[in-house]
């Protein structure tokens, strides 16, 4: 146990000599470092309280300081975050997924705090609504970004913002349009990857879709099931009647990885959806419907819109991408449950960002480490 205990360590201070430069004052850099250490202990609950006190410290003034008052900058630690995941895990196959999860809390002072569907909790909670960008790269899964959702009835309410410490530049944006945000700055910072995924909430956002396009993006994004699409001419399709006419020919069985019950095996199906094509360089790219079939009775469908260069386009590897959005639920689970990512107790914006960030950068730390092992192994 020691050993482990001193390889984390070693990481992680190695990991922190890269967040250094963001801290003005020693007392903020050594207890930033600490509170990471903290976040990969064994604290049963890594709050502000039982950190400190893990910490050595006799009060949580010190961890409220460094989250709330503190001088450094969250977004230059999220770089910091990005640049080590991809130096872990980067590859040109990579997929980038865009996903969200829930953090249930009391009153309604916490930044973006409402009554809200929270799939963490499967149901309408009081909750804060994180969007997460994802790396599934070689041999692992980590996080790169983050941003928190402010419903209407937050960015409607001037005093409300400015009494949890959001700025007046802060607008309201939907899910999707946070994670184009996250999307782009990661494509902008060149970060190496093959396709972009996501569920529903993301697939089913055209704008979305079309921006990817533009910057000639590779994508299987999720859809419901009434999605309109252009089949066999510029006439809309639900992507369900779609599925319903194909032929028993086009469906294979194949695996979309391994999850915790063995291979994820469905049928699955995909065709050529109809596209104006104006230039060669437009022909080169294809537009399609892949869909999912379960294998017992009830035989559910899952969809999934597809555009990508035609050469790269197989059903194998569609169904590969498809499957790893999965990882995200995955990453989530472990950045809670090792990582503290939702056990914090900040009400302001930039408490937010700051709790989160060092969460994820102590959940890549143990990523690596993990896939370090399984390669020495």
């Amino acid at each position: 146990m020691k050993t482990l205990v001193s390889t984390w360590e070693r990481e992680l201070e190695a990991l922190h000599e890269r967040l250094a430069v963001n801290f003005s004052r020693s007392e903020s850099r050594e207890r930033s470092l600490s509170y990471l250490k903290g976040l990969l202990s064994t604290v049963e609950r890594k709050n502000g309280w039982q950190l400190a006190e893990w910490m050595g410290e006799s009060t949580p003034h010190g961890v409220q300081y460094l989250l709330d008052r503190a001088r450094w900058d969250a977004d230059s630690a999220r770089n910091v975050l990005r640049q080590y995941v991809v130096q872990q895990l980067g590859g040109r196959d990579a997929v980038l997924v865009v996903d969200e999860t829930g953090f249930v809390k009391k009153g309604e002072h916490s930044a973006g705090v409402q009554r809200q569907y929270s799939g963490t909790a499967g149901r309408i909670e009081n909750s804060q609504i994180g969007v997460f960008l994802c790396y599934a790269g070689e041999g692992g899964t980590a996080f790169i970004d983050r941003e928190l959702y402010l419903p209407k009835s937050w960015t409607d309410d001037s005093q409300r913002c400015k009494a949890a410490g959001i700025a007046e530049t802060v607008k309201f944006e939907t899910k999707p349009e946070l994670a184009r945000q996250m999307l782009k700055r990661a494509l902008d910072a060149g970060v190496p990857c093959g396709w972009v995924t996501g569920d529903e909430v993301y697939g089913g956002d055209r704008s979305l879709r079309l921006w990817l396009e533009s910057r000639e993006q590779p994508f299987v994004m999720a859809v419901a099931k009434n999605e309109p699409l252009w089949w066999q001419g510029p006439t809309y399709v639900r992507a369900d009647r779609i599925a319903q006419s194909l032929p028993a020919r086009a469906w294979r069985r194949l695996s979309a990885g391994t999850g915790a019950k063995g291979e994820r095996l469905y049928d699955w199906a995909l065709t050529e959806l109809w596209r104006l094509q104006i230039s060669p360089e437009e022909r080169r790219f294809g537009h399609y419907l892949l869909v999912r079939r379960s294998l017992d009775e009830k035989q559910e469908h899952a969809y999934y819109i597809v555009y990508a260069p035609r050469s790269k386009v197989t059903k194998q590897t569609l169904v590969n991408v498809a499957g790893r959005r999965w990882e995200i639920e995955i990453g989530f689970e472990a950045a809670k449950g090792e990582c503290g990512l939702d056990q914090y107790e900040v009400r302001h914006w930039q408490g937010w960002y700051r709790h989160i960030t060092l969460a994820l950068l102590a959940h890549a730390v143990l990523v690596t480490l993990r896939k370090r092992g399984k390669k020495n192994s």
